[in-house]
Order: structure tokens, then sequence, then C-alpha cells
């Protein structure tokens, strides 16, 4: 049997309740484990954590401007990748008009967020529409492509041998930050029984990251019915309602919506900020010590964050101490701002993740150097 050493102590200066009412001049920052989720200890410092005058050193921040990657690609599988690791891969996809063929993905589940764009998905399952700010799941096998009504900017987030689930509830209930019935899923309507017929079509199979071609006399998107809960849906951030409280700033694992076995990807969507006035206005500074933290920013201005503009995405290493920008800090120390208007998907990887080589300009240099003081 295994037992984790787990026994809280106090020593000299601390607070009764984490995130609340920390002392004049001083700062807390959380040493937790599991991201959020496991033991956590809350240190209160004299300086802020993140008041370096210099850093050298592989273990920096990254940040991306994803607005400069190169333009269309006719097929997802030619996406570019930005950041990987044995059980995640994320590629950017921008793309319009439509596809000329079908595409399955045999490595994992696929999850597309749609930052820019409109449109129609069909797939083995039937048709559905899509506009920005919808997360669509795809499951391993499924046979898909998409008609742009708009160019379309999108993540491409893939479980590699795994899939996604929605997280346990606990004790908020199952109708919390969003109710089942806002999952929407394909439809054999209309639109789908026209795009089907006896053409030729070719299928793009990916299975470890091998690209394989089969081609039918006829279009395979051929259903005339089917049952089940292995099916493709769709979330939109709209149908998203945060927990939330006005008296404790609530850790980012409060905003997990799905989950794999090895990531969890959460969205931070606009919601009032704390009012008593003990509370944090902005996130505490923290050690994320065994997960790396992706943020990609869709809309809205970032309430811990300066210059960050949509399209951008950050990474913070595991390791990293990190938390709000001295200007975002300063905002909320003074309670300036009532209401976050952000919308942001994160995404924390139990493993490391790795830099695929990018075009230059991509990478924002001296992201480690926004936290100085100006």
């Amino acid at each position: 049997m295994k037992q984790a050493i787990t026994f809280p102590r106090m020593e000299g200066v601390y607070t009764r309740q984490a995130h609340c009412d920390i002392p004049e001049g001083l700062y807390e920052r959380e040493m937790g484990r599991e991201g959020f989720f496991g033991p956590a200890s809350h240190i209160l410092h004299r300086h802020k954590p993140t008041d370096w005058i210099s850093w050298e050193g592989p273990l920096q921040p990254h940040c991306f401007d994803l607005n400069k990657l190169p333009g269309e690609q006719g097929s997802p599988w030619h996406a570019a990748l930005v950041l990987h690791n044995a059980n995640m891969k994320l590629r950017v996809w921008q793309t319009a008009g439509k596809m000329d063929h079908l595409v399955r993905n045999a490595d994992g589940d696929e999850l597309l967020f749609i930052h820019r764009g409109s449109g129609d998905l069909h797939c083995d399952y039937g048709h559905m529409s899509f506009r920005d700010g919808d997360y669509i799941i795809i499951p391993r096998g499924v046979q898909w492509r998409i008609e742009c009504h708009e160019p379309v900017f999108a993540l491409l987030v893939e479980a590699t041998e795994d899939y996604y689930v929605l997280p346990d509830r606990g004790l908020v209930g199952r109708h919390a930050q969003f109710d089942l019935a806002c999952l929407d899923t394909p439809h054999i309507d209309d639109a789908f029984k026209a795009q089907q017929g006896e053409f030729e079509t070719r299928v793009l199979i990916k299975r470890r990251d091998r690209i394989s071609t089969v081609t039918f006399p006829f279009n395979p998107l051929d259903a005339v019915g089917w049952h089940g809960d292995c099916l493709p849906v769709k979330l939109n951030w709209r149908d998203i309602r945060p927990l939330m409280s006005d008296r404790y700033h609530l850790p980012p694992s409060a905003h997990c919506n799905f989950l794999t076995k090895t990531f969890v990807v959460c969205t931070f969507a606009p919601r009032p900020i704390e009012s008593d006035p003990g509370a944090l206005k902005v996130p505490f500074f923290h050690n994320n010590d065994d997960f790396d933290e992706i943020i990609f920013y869709h809309r809205g201005q970032f309430f811990s964050r300066d210059n960050i503009a949509p399209g951008a995405m950050t990474l913070h290493p595991c390791g990293f101490a990190h938390g709000p920008h001295p200007k975002a800090f300063e905002a909320g120390a003074k309670h300036e701002r009532k209401y976050t208007d952000e919308v942001a998907v994160m995404i924390d990887t139990r493993f490391p993740v790795e830099v695929a080589e990018l075009p230059e300009g991509v990478e924002v240099e001296g992201y480690v150097d926004s936290w100085k003081k100006k």
C-alpha cells in the first residue's frame, strides 16, 4: 500500500485560507502537485517570485504569435505542428474552401477548437455546422471532412493513443459548467444526404504519423442511421457557465472541460472578478511542478497578462514559477476591473512538451523578461 506524505503544518506568518487575506507587502506562492488537484503549500514571500533581473538556461517560458504561421493547408495532415510529446500533438490548421478528400486519425482522438471561421463538418455520423469558439471532439477512427463558409483558423489537439472524457464534477453536480444537453452531435439531415453519391473518394488515414490513402468508387459517408455513445460532439465556449466564487480565486482546474489520461483542456470564459476585499483578483503565483501549462488566447483581454493578443499562445514549462504580469497584478490589487472579457484555452500536460521547428518570427523573443518591472 502507498500513502502520500500529506499532513498540514504551519510555520511563521501564514493565512488561514489560501489566496485570501494576504498581509500587505507579502506575496503568496503555491507549491502544488498534480496540476492543482494534489497536495499543496502556500508560502508567503517578501518579494514577488517573478521579480528576477536575469534568466539563463533552457527552463524558460515561451510565447508564440500563431498568426504568423504560414497560410492555408488543404488537409489537417498538413497543419503546422507547434507543440508535441508522446501523448499530445498540438497543430494549427488554416484552411478555406472545401476539402476534396476525407481524413481518418488512427493515432488518437482529435479535438478541434475553431479560433476563426465557420462551415460544415461531414463525418460518418452525419452533418453539423460549426462557428468560431466551437470545440469539436472527433473520436479516433472517424472519417470526416469540412467545407468552409469563412476561412478557418483552428487548433488541432490530438490525444495520441488516448481519448477525451468529461471531468468528474463532484459536489457541483452533472449540470455545472455546461449541461450535457449543450453537447451537439451530427445529424443525418438533407445536407448530409446531398453530399452522398457514387463518385471516387480518397480517405487519408494517419497512423504513427504516416499517411495511407484508400480510394473508394463511392463516398464512404453514406450512413443512413446509427445509435450509440461513441460519436463526435461539439461545444461552444458561449455555452460554458464558469464556476466562480466572489470570496476565493478558484484554481484553473475548476475550469476543466475535457481530459485524457495525461492532459486536461480548460476554458477561461468571461466571468465576474472576485469582489471580496480579501480575495485575490488575479491568479496566484505558483509552481506547477508536475505539468507544462499551455494557454491559447482566443479573444478579449487576458486579465493576468500584458500585451497578449488573440492568436497568441504561451508555454510555461514545469518548474517555472510564474503568475500575473506586473501591470495585471497592480490592476488586480486596485480592483480596477470588475469583469473578465477573456476567452482562452488552457492545456496542462502531465509530461513535458517539445517545441517544434517554427518559422522565424513565430516565437516572441524575450518573453521571460515580460515580468520585469517597467
